[in-house]
């Protein structure tokens, strides 16, 4: 199963003034009864996670749930990652999308700007207190009049792996590990100097690396993107030096983050950004590497990146009362720290972070990316702008930047073209 880190699906574009909120939810029934209690049936939609790994998690945790609030009936679907983007937007249009939906950022700005998902600042103001300032921050869209569309439910960021013996093959201190983009660019020149079939970087920043960098990626009230300014030059420009001095391939112009996955595991690549999830599949797929992996804190010159799933509750649902605690039950402490520890992830959830499982050092590798990604998700922000379509937006970024590489045109005329589509975008969409 891929988690977060791996979740920048392409979104696809949903034709905004069609939206048309006739739709009221997909079985949701009923409410509360006349004593208060909860009652009637919703619909609960995940995202591929009805697998061996994780039904078990959810049929107890819905069992549970039902059984303390009798008359309550949650049915669960899952949607497959593929597509996934499509079928919420097909839902949606359709006024069929789930009571509780399972989704980032991206998918519920777009949906919360046509007004499909309920605004929790309004309909449960209280709730903001459950969970990590951050995490409901990143919930709460400016553009949209600073309202907050999703129940924050699990995180993910986390270190960065290094191939310890291509650093010693290419004349690098595998002890010396960078953790700033100028060691990190400073390696890779070295790294091109010395080995010519060995590289550090593989694929064009994104725009969550412009946020590291320390790139202002848009206006204050969220309605302008700004990451062609100045230091977002220079990150393109050291791009450029890097391409030109052989240090970046071609290929490395179009890699997605799976080609740069398997040219780590190759070990042709002496770089990656990483996670827990990542950790166990190296174990399991490339446990040559594994042995000489080093592990180090993940490349900032800012705070670090992180990604959030949530729980949204459909605006037209039939039993938002229900939809609501459903959500919120999820999202609890309890089963937030329940689902981290099975899904190496991190919970949103105040105070979960305390625990000793998430801050007690150790000496296996398992342990240490935990408690250092834990530390980590406490300094991190989501730096991916929900504004930002991971289709339309980073294919232009990626192409535009692919331009400037390869001399077509300069770092700025690059940025500045890809600001302005992503503008003129945000416009068209408003």
């Amino acid at each position: 199963m891929t988690i977060i880190a791996q979740r920048q699906a392409l979104i696809a574009g949903l034709a905004l003034g069609s939206l048309l909120l006739t739709g009221c939810g997909n079985g949701g029934s009923a409410g509360k009864s006349a004593d208060g209690k909860l009652s009637g049936q919703i619909t609960f939609q995940t995202w591929n996670l009805k697998n061996e790994k994780f039904t078990p998690y959810f049929d107890n945790l819905i069992a549970a749930f039902e059984k303390a609030n009798p008359g309550t009936d949650i049915k669960w679907v899952d949607q497959p990652a593929e597509g996934y983007q499509d079928k919420l937007s097909a839902d949606a249009v359709a006024g069929s999308l789930p009571d509780v939906a399972d989704m980032g950022p991206e998918s519920a700005y777009t949906l919360a700007k046509a007004g499909v998902l309920l605004d929790l600042n309004e309909a449960d103001p209280k709730a903001k207190s459950q969970y990590l300032d951050k995490a409901w921050e990143a919930m709460t869209f400016e553009g949209l009049n600073g309202g907050t569309y999703g129940y924050p439910w699990y995180l993910n960021t986390g270190p960065s792996f290094f191939n310890t013996s291509l650093f010693k093959k290419c004349g690098l201190d595998p002890a010396e590990l960078p953790a700033t983009y100028d060691e990190l660019f400073d390696a890779a020149k070295t790294m091109t100097k010395n080995c010519a079939d060995a590289s550090m970087l593989a694929r064009m920043p994104s725009i969550e690396t412009f946020g590291e960098y320390g790139v202002p990626l848009m206006d204050e009230a969220g309605k302008k993107f700004t990451y062609n300014d100045a230091r977002g030059v220079e990150l393109v420009e050291r791009y450029r030096e890097l391409f030109a001095s052989k240090g970046l391939t071609e290929e490395a112009l179009n890699n997605l983050q799976t080609k740069e996955m398997e040219e780590f595991k190759s070990g042709r690549l002496a770089y990656l950004q990483g996670s827990s999830y990542t950790l166990n599949d190296l174990k399991d797929t490339a446990p040559d590497l594994y042995k000489s992996l080093g592990i180090g804190p993940r490349i900032s010159d800012s705070a670090p990146n992180m990604y959030i799933e949530s729980l949204v509750v459909n605006a037209t649902s039939k039993n938002p009362q229900l939809a609501k605690a459903f959500a919120k039950y999820v999202t609890n402490s309890a089963n937030q720290f329940a689902f981290a520890k099975s899904a190496d992830v991190f919970p949103s959830s105040a105070g979960t972070l305390d625990d000793p499982y998430f801050t007690k050092s150790g000496a296996d590798s398992a342990t240490k990316v935990r408690v250092e990604g834990a530390n980590q998700v406490r300094k991190a922000v989501v730096w991916w702008p929900p504004a930002f379509s991971g289709a339309a937006d980073s294919e232009t970024l990626r192409e535009q930047i692919a331009q400037a590489l390869l001399g077509k045109k300069s770092a700025k005329e690059a940025l500045d073209a890809s600001v302005k589509y992503s503008n003129e975008r945000l416009d068209a969409n408003g």
